[in-house]
């Protein structure tokens, strides 16, 4: 986490406005408050909304540019390379994880025909009216679809059972001082 002092953008980048999932533009010269830098991103405060800038574009706030991890590089099954990059997604709320957050239900990977593989993943969110659905959906489609070997993902939104503080992990209960 970091402290929430003012600093200026250095150049244009594009931008996530939390909780739509707009594209939005931050332009040179704003002032902005790091809130969040943590799963190749970061969440700043600017004109009063949220949005999450990505790790790619950290330059552009001055701070250290973050890359992805090459998940194809990585040693593993295709469920361990899923569950890895699951553990790189964060609400920009929250800093934890959607895995020790408890919101992912299910996750299977499926053979086809192909050779290739469907992901199909059941989460939920920590409230039913959280904005950050549409928001985590998308991010985590768009890192599972990195998996070479993956050719279709499909992240089903739930809210039954609903989601507890009894989820989380112990790891996620003491991050946050619940523990």
């Amino acid at each position: 986490m970091y402290k929430k002092s003012m600093i200026e953008v250095q150049r244009e980048c594009e931008a996530t406005l939390i909780p739509t999932g707009a594209k939005v533009t931050l332009q040179k010269g704003s002032q902005v408050a790091i809130t969040q830098a943590l799963g190749n991103a970061y969440t700043v405060y600017v004109n009063g909304n949220l949005v999450r800038v990505a790790g790619k574009d950290g330059d552009a706030l001055g701070l250290v540019m973050m890359e992805d991890p090459d998940v194809n590089a990585m040693e593993g099954t295709i469920e361990d390379k899923v569950k890895a990059l699951l553990e790189t997604c964060f609400d920009p709320e929250i800093p934890v994880n959607i895995m020790d957050l408890g919101l992912v239900y299910e996750c299977c990977v499926n053979a086809l025909e192909n050779k290739k593989n469907e992901v199909i993943i059941k989460m939920t969110l920590t409230a039913p009216g959280c904005g950050m659905g549409p928001v985590l959906v998308s991010e985590i489609e768009q890192k599972i679809r990195m998996i070479h070997d993956v050719e279709n993902v499909k992240v089903d939104l739930v809210f039954d059972p609903p989601w507890n503080r009894n989820m989380m992990s112990d790891v996620a209960k003491l991050q946050l001082g619940i523990l």
